[in-house]
């Protein structure tokens, strides 16, 4: 009976809680990992099909549109795997990596920019698109500074 309640007050210890905890998100991402490789397969087998369907199909002229859509779709798959890289350096070192996100997020403000229809934009997007470039490089900057 003495057992039986130590091993009951070991599972309630800190210790014992911060290390399921812990295995919980080693689970979590691992299972993040496998859904992001599948992700990352199903964007290329889609930019393949877009890639034939599209580039077969283009009339006279309006190459520029598809062009800015395979643009598009490109940068979707570097930011899955940027994303894909965030995932599996936390797996390595169990932390996570805030130059990756800044990068991943710069990425990702470059895809918008890139594709930016600037039709339909206003004044106001582009200077909000302008300042989270400068913030993000800032940010990436502070963080090689001191790591270095």
């Amino acid at each position: 009976m003495k057992r039986l309640f130590k091993r009951t007050k070991s599972w309630g210890s800190d210790d014992s809680f911060m290390h399921f905890i812990e295995n919980v998100e080693v689970v979590v991402s691992k299972i993040l990992s496998i859904l992001m490789v599948i992700v990352i397969c199903v964007a290329i087998s889609d930019l393949i099909i877009f890639l034939f369907k599209e580039l077969s199909n283009v009339p006279s002229g309006d190459f520029k549109k598809v062009l800015f859509n395979i643009f598009g779709l490109f940068l979707n798959i570097l930011i899955a795997l940027e994303i894909l890289e965030n995932i599996t350096a936390y797996l390595k070192k169990h932390v996570f990596q805030v130059e990756l996100v800044i990068v991943t997020s710069l990425i990702a403000v470059a895809r918008k920019i890139i594709i930016l229809d600037l039709e339909k934009v206003t004044g106001i997007d582009i200077i909000g698109l302008g300042i989270a470039v400068l913030a993000l490089s800032i940010s990436y900057l502070i963080i090689r500074f001191s790591n270095s």
